[in-house]
């Protein structure tokens, strides 16, 4: 998909984020601290932005791999003195830092590649960038699925009980899947009951409320599994290694993702930091990521090619989608998730 088109994972977050902070050290002026997302979205970070990246400035990165919820825990931890200095966050939980004032304000005209972005790729006070699309959508596997799912309500079918995986509500995908259900049963976010009713099901039937993405990768391995509530480009990648997996965007729409690059208050090196976006922003940064990591580009210069065009929203599959107002998101989150662990988790 190209941006241009757009009119937006079992510890506590707590307990990671000290875990996170504790494995953070101090770090001189030629090292970047990265919190960013673990598993195959590492590996090819690595191949698309960070390699060219410390090539060009001299600079060497530090990763600390963990989720949206972790890192949001960890920037709150450190109260505006941050020990990272770039983070990928989803933005919904960006809108929430950004609210609490826990973010650097970035500065555009230091990105060489801000002219190629889409607009709407920028947060309105420039708190933080959205640098892919990606979606929560249903993956099978075709060895074990014969009749492609086209709906979100195939999941109910009975031969996917115990042979189906949901994600757990500390992840992206837990949350956008029972946001789903919710809309298609007739809900809003302002009253979850239809979902929750809807998801019980389903919880039941699974196999695991992941809690990391790449978990499900060897429940389809192991056959487990036959299909999962999961991501689009984390599919793309275990098709990439071999794994009979096929992407399927249900008809009501599939939730869309808008992860976003932030740097926290207090970063200790906000100038490399930006340097470091405006190559995760860069045509060849983003058409490596798109071909690699199947995500959506923000780069209006990318064009995609035939094998990412397959699994990357885009088209119709894009127009359909579904971007959750995050501010509304983020206002619900705290009591959905009680709510989760009252009526769902085991």
């Amino acid at each position: 998909m190209n941006f241009r088109l757009l009119s937006k994972r079992t510890m506590t977050a707590g307990a990671v984020a000290c875990a996170l902070l504790a494995g953070v050290a101090a770090h001189a002026a030629d090292e970047l601290v990265v919190g960013i997302f673990g598993g195959s979205f590492t590996d090819d970070s690595k191949t698309c932005h960070i390699g060219a990246f410390e090539k060009k400035t001299g600079a060497k990165v530090v990763l600390k791999p963990g989720s949206s919820s972790q890192f949001a825990a960890a920037i709150r931890a450190t109260g505006g003195k941050s020990d990272f200095d770039v983070v990928y966050v989803d933005n919904s939980l960006a809108t929430q830092l950004k609210n609490e004032k826990l973010l650097e304000t970035i500065d555009r005209s230091k990105l060489t590649n801000a002219k190629d972005v889409s607009p709407r790729a920028f947060d309105k006070d420039n708190q933080f960038i959205v640098f892919m699309v990606g979606g929560t959508v249903i993956v099978y596997d075709t060895k074990q699925v014969k009749t492609p799912p086209t709906s979100w309500e195939d999941l109910y079918k009975p031969e996917f009980a115990g042979k189906l995986a949901i994600g757990d509500i500390s992840g992206t995908s837990g949350v956008q899947f029972l946001e789903a259900l919710n809309k298609m049963k007739g809900g809003t976010l302002e009253n979850m009951d239809a979902g929750f009713a809807a998801i019980k099901p389903l919880a039941k039937d699974s196999v695991t409320l992941y809690t990391q993405a790449d978990q499900i990768v060897s429940l389809f391995e192991r056959g487990e599994i036959s299909i999962a509530v999961w991501y689009p480009d984390r599919a793309g990648s275990a098709i990439d290694k071999g794994l009979p997996l096929a992407v399927a965007y249900p008809k009501e729409g599939a939730v869309g993702i808008l992860p976003a690059l932030v740097i926290p208050k207090g970063a200790k090196n906000p100038a490399l930091a930006l340097k470091y976006i405006d190559e995760v922003l860069s045509r060849d940064g983003q058409a490596c990521f798109a071909d690699r990591k199947y995500a959506g580009p923000v780069n209006t210069q990318v064009k995609l090619s035939d094998k990412a065009a397959k699994i990357v929203p885009n088209g119709a599959s894009f127009d359909a989608m579904w971007f959750p107002d995050p501010d509304a998101v983020m206002k619900g989150l705290p009591e959905w998730t009680k709510r989760w662990q009252r009526e769902v988790a085991r």
